[in-house]
């Protein structure tokens, strides 16, 4: 069984809720914790939710903001609905015993 997993970006929301409002508050204090990046670079951090991310600006980003990792990216993960095995389009029959297929009958054109 597949399963399909997401994430989500919390930032913007646990910086708020730290006094933080604007990403040039944020900027001095990655510098405390050698996190040197640009203004675009923090701004898009705060805005977007990044595809990869270092353990050092996860763990500065903890850090700053008194937080787990956990709860600045909560994951979800549920099971992935499967897909028809059959290339016809076909649905696979249903597990029912008693289902059986009914008598076409037949009649010659007219």
């Amino acid at each position: 069984m597949r399963r399909q997993v997401g994430y989500q970006w919390k930032l913007r929301e646990l910086m708020a809720l730290r006094g933080l409002f604007t990403t040039t508050q944020l900027s001095p204090l990655l510098a405390e914790r050698g996190i040197e990046l640009s203004a675009s670079q923090v701004h898009r951090l705060v805005t977007g939710t990044p595809e990869r991310l270092s353990l050092q600006l996860l763990a500065a980003l903890c850090d700053i903001l008194e937080t787990t990792p956990s709860e600045l990216i909560p994951v979800t993960a549920a099971n992935a609905q499967q897909r028809k095995t059959s290339g016809s389009g076909i649905a696979a029959a249903p597990d029912d015993p008693n289902l059986r297929p009914k008598r076409v009958r037949l009649r010659p054109a007219p």
